[in-house]
């Protein structure tokens, strides 16, 4: 399945977007910029969705919907966040369409809209204004809402899951009565994308804040957890901002404290996207194609019986089947393929391309001695087991293999970390050996660009807990206490 497929060292760009396309995750739509999420991507997104969804649930939030159309007079009250997201807005103009006098489709001229709408980028507007007739008391606060939804946002260049114009995602928004509280929520929701990130994508992260110039469009703070993908390149895999009381006071939402005194709320939103698909394939997957953490793969195991003819097949079946309800019943997914349309090589390699971690095969030998060849994915080894209590050996494979891939990212993101402390070694590191660079920064956004217009290197996060250190800025001279992390970026 894999021969005519490009190997990450040759060109790693051709390499993840042909194993995105080959492994039946997505494909480009007719619409420019946008993708169609096929289902076995889009049940690897729907196990995403499901862990997220509980983790947001067990601390007290609510999912809601809110419109995807959002008045262009909401974008005009909070001018940094309408200027960070002014150029990549989808406008609709009109509400008709109409056949002309050569029976062509076209816009009814006579249909305009009163007021363009937008097609949403990110929804803190519309929500704030719908949040000023929820909140009247302190007693209606907080408010833990979050939505699964899509958005727009118009993207020149493009890249299946890392950069399309229309994506899904999840957004929470937050309404607090004190500052202090929706710092705690901001950092709440930063500890749970890294959990997630870590626990189930198999994907180790930074958890830190952006400087001024990468912070949300309309946040007071942004923080983040960054990961590195296989080619040495950083993935902002999510992020959670405090936005103060600016949205508040765009949209006039005050509450009545217990001393009766009117105040304006304070706000957080969060979120993260189908974006995570991209760290998903590029944190783990191979020259054999993807490699899937078992937490995240829509096929735990697959078995393939091995057979000559159909009396063969009758009896593994049988023994198929109970070995199969033995697994499942331990909550694990499996797949029993028994198709006669294709040889079990050719179904070897294609559950190895589609990352499923583990393929149990079964012959008649394996009948006859009451074993099975099991192999894992991730380490592409195979072993002969015991049919009996396969369930409990299958499951803690499976919890090795997650185990495995997160140290195996850990231990690359740790042999790609490097410290320097002058330009010409920052520039070498950037250009020549890629990953996180820790280096001194002055703390100014005129340095800092200064460095991604040179070297393309932007900063990625400022760590939580940074340990303070006296130096010297990489590129001005100038001084600092602490070292920031820089990569080249997604």
């Amino acid at each position: 399945m894999a021969k005519d497929f490009t190997k990450r060292a040759d060109n790693y760009s051709q390499w993840y977007n042909e194993l995105v396309i080959k492994a039946d995750l997505a494909e480009n739509s007719a619409v420019r910029g946008c993708m169609v999420i096929k289902p076995y991507g889009y049940a690897i997104w729907e196990k995403m969705q499901a862990a997220l969804d509980k983790m947001f649930k067990e601390t007290g939030h609510q999912n809601a919907y809110f419109p995807l159309f959002i008045p262009k007079s909401f974008f005009t009250k909070e001018a940094s966040h309408v200027e960070g997201f002014a150029k990549e807005c989808a406008v609709v103009t009109h509400y008709r369409l109409k056949t002309d006098e050569n029976g062509k489709i076209v816009v009814d001229e006579t249909a305009k809209l009163e007021e363009e709408l937008i097609v949403r980028p990110t929804s803190e507007t519309i929500i704030w204004d719908t949040y000023r007739n929820w909140i009247q008391s302190y007693r209606d606060l907080p408010i833990l809402v979050n939505q699964w939804a899509n958005v727009v946002r118009w993207e020149m260049r493009t890249r299946l899951f890392l950069r399309t114009a229309e994506f899904l995602w999840q957004e929470g928004h937050t309404a607090h009565a004190t500052q202090d509280e929706a710092l705690e929520e901001t950092r709440k929701m930063l500890d749970v994308y890294a959990t997630f990130a870590e626990n189930f994508m198999a994907v180790p992260v930074l958890k830190g804040v952006k400087t001024a110039n990468e912070r949300f469009a309309g946040a007071i703070e942004t923080f983040c957890i960054e990961a590195l993908m296989q080619d040495g390149k950083a993935l902002q895999a999510g992020t959670s901002h405090f936005l103060g009381q600016n949205f508040a006071k765009a949209f006039d939402v005050k509450f009545l404290t217990k001393e009766n005194k009117q105040e304006y709320v304070w706000a957080t939103s969060w979120g993260v996207s189908t974006r995570l698909m991209g760290a998903l394939v590029m944190a783990h997957s191979d020259d054999n194609g993807l490699v899937l953490p078992p937490k995240l793969a829509p096929i735990q195991v697959v078995i393939v019986p091995i057979y000559k003819n159909d009396e063969q097949l009758a009896q593994i079946s049988l023994k198929a089947e109970e070995i199969k309800k033995a697994i499942e019943a331990k909550g694990i997914s499996v797949k029993y393929d028994n198709r006669d349309t294709y040889k079990p090589g050719w179904k070897f390699a294609e559950y190895e391309f589609k990352g499923v971690p583990l393929r149990l095969a079964l012959g008649p030998r394996d009948l006859e001695e009451g074993t099975i060849e099991v192999a894992r994915r991730d380490t592409m080894e195979k072993a002969i087991y015991q049919q009996i209590d396969i369930e409990n050996k299958v499951e803690h494979l499976l919890e090795s293999i997650q185990n495995n891939l997160y140290q195996k990212a850990l231990n690359f993101r740790d042999m790609s970390t490097y410290k320097v402390d002058n330009w010409d070694e920052f520039k070498d590191a950037i250009e020549n050996k890629g990953g996180f660079v820790l280096a001194h920064w002055d703390g100014t956004t005129e340095t800092e660009l200064k460095i991604k217009e040179e070297t393309k290197a932007t900063i990625r996060t400022i760590p939580l807990n940074n340990p303070k250190e006296n130096g010297k800025c990489i590129f001005s001279g100038k001084p600092s206490t602490q070292r920031v992390v820089f990569a080249k970026s997604y």
